[in-house]
């Protein structure tokens, strides 16, 4: 085998810090991360490095899990890959990351949330945004889909609140009310991301900036919205469903919980009300045993 293509150099001393060569250009701290964890715990990175930007350092917790996976690679069929370019792994000289970004188990105030057991269309950046507001003020959302599924980064002002949110959301399930019907479950498994200010160029059903209320909708980015249902009279019919989403306007007076279940509980059995805070005005949810009541 060429010497240029050799993927470790067996005679260096081991070290906690790995050197990958050949990295996907611009490749995320995610991205690093998803490869190594099978090995141990990362504790930090530093991605995109080198003249061609396509080199990467991760440290590990203990020097036994860094080499475990150069172990695992040099005797393995198979070679590392991040987006199907094969990664070249080394030790590295070093015996720690000194950059100032954190990952893995290092907390931060930004959370990278996977959803399990769902598809990328099956929970909206609304329900995530209605679910994670619970613990503080969310600044940005960004969704995307990575080899482990469909996954958002949420953004909150400090690293307290969202370490609150980690730990009372990780291993949990959205609601089911929450939910499209066709999904049974959906199961949170939640890290904290090395970014530390996402940036959001267009508001849209995949991102938002819940900052900059003046950032431009990117028309581009409407594509995953289902289309329209049209009526026998040929009217837009909206999609049926157990759960309204009320918006509250020109309040004279305070509106609780209290108040709204009394409003609808008109039109039947109310199961479960949940208020929140969006865009300067007062929403809320109300969920209906089922479909059959008519306000």
């Amino acid at each position: 085998m060429p010497s240029g293509s050799t993927q470790f150099r067996y005679t260096q001393t081991p070290s906690k810090v790995l050197h990958l060569r050949n990295m996907p250009w611009e490749s995320t701290e995610e991205e690093l991360v998803e490869l190594c964890k099978p090995f141990g715990r990362v504790v930090n990175t530093m991605c995109n490095v080198g003249a061609n930007r396509n080199q990467a350092f991760v440290e590990f917790a203990d020097q036994n899990q860094a080499i475990s996976m150069v172990s695992y690679y040099a005797s393995s069929s198979e070679p590392a890959q991040v987006r199907g370019k094969t990664v070249y792994i080394q030790y590295s000289n070093r015996q720690e990351i000194t950059n100032n970004k954190g990952t893995g188990d290092s907390s931060g105030n930004v959370l990278l949330v996977t959803f399990e057991g769902v598809q990328p269309n099956d929970v909206s950046i609304d329900v995530i945004h209605l679910v994670f507001s619970a613990f503080g003020f969310v600044h940005k959302i960004a969704t995307f889909e990575k080899a482990a599924g469909f996954q958002a980064l949420i953004q909150y002002t400090d690293a307290p609140t969202a370490l609150e949110a980690k730990n009372s959301l990780d291993g949990r399930s959205i609601p089911r009310y929450l939910l499209a019907q066709h999904v049974s479950i959906c199961h949170l498994r939640i890290t904290f991301s090395a970014h530390k200010d996402l940036n959001i160029k267009f508001q849209s059903h995949r991102s938002r900036d819940y900052t900059n209320p003046y950032l431009p909708v990117n028309p581009t980015a409407i594509e995953g919205i289902a289309q329209p249902m049209l009526g026998s009279d040929g009217k837009i019919k909206e999609p049926e469903s157990n759960v309204l989403l009320a918006s509250i306007e020109n309040m004279q007076y305070a509106v609780g919980v209290d108040v709204l279940h009394t409003v609808f509980s008109s039109f039947g059995a109310v199961r479960k009300i949940a208020m929140f805070e969006k865009n300067g005005g007062m929403q809320a949810l109300i969920q209906y045993p089922e479909r059959s009541w008519s306000p």
